[in-house]
């Protein structure tokens, strides 16, 4: 398995505004395409105003495949289009277990 994490920083104030249309919008049409929710969390100490979710897959074609079909969804877009300018900055790394990683 390899692991996504991605950290959205938003505008000060957005958070909450993110949360609700994630929540109400985006959670249901990301979780059609991606496997595996891992996690979905805010940041309470340290760098602040921080969502960070992490998705699981088999393979990075898997992910790969998983994605582009998201992408394509016109609601996906119609989503994006509203949680965008909320963001300063998107980050995002793929990460593999180790060998002794409670998640393979």
């Amino acid at each position: 398995m390899i692991v996504e994490e991605r950290t959205y920083t938003l505008k000060a104030d957005c958070i909450g505004r993110f949360l609700e249309l994630y929540e109400t919008e985006g959670m249901k049409i990301q979780l059609e395409y991606l496997p595996r929710m891992l996690g979905y969390f805010v940041s309470e100490i340290g760098i602040l105003h921080q969502v960070i979710h992490l998705w699981g897959y088999q393979t990075f074609e898997e992910r790969e495949r998983c994605r582009e079909a998201l992408y394509l969804d016109p609601r996906w877009k119609a989503y994006g289009a509203k949680v965008r300018p909320l963001f300063m900055k998107q980050e995002n790394r793929i990460m593999r277990p180790t060998r002794w990683s409670p998640i393979k």
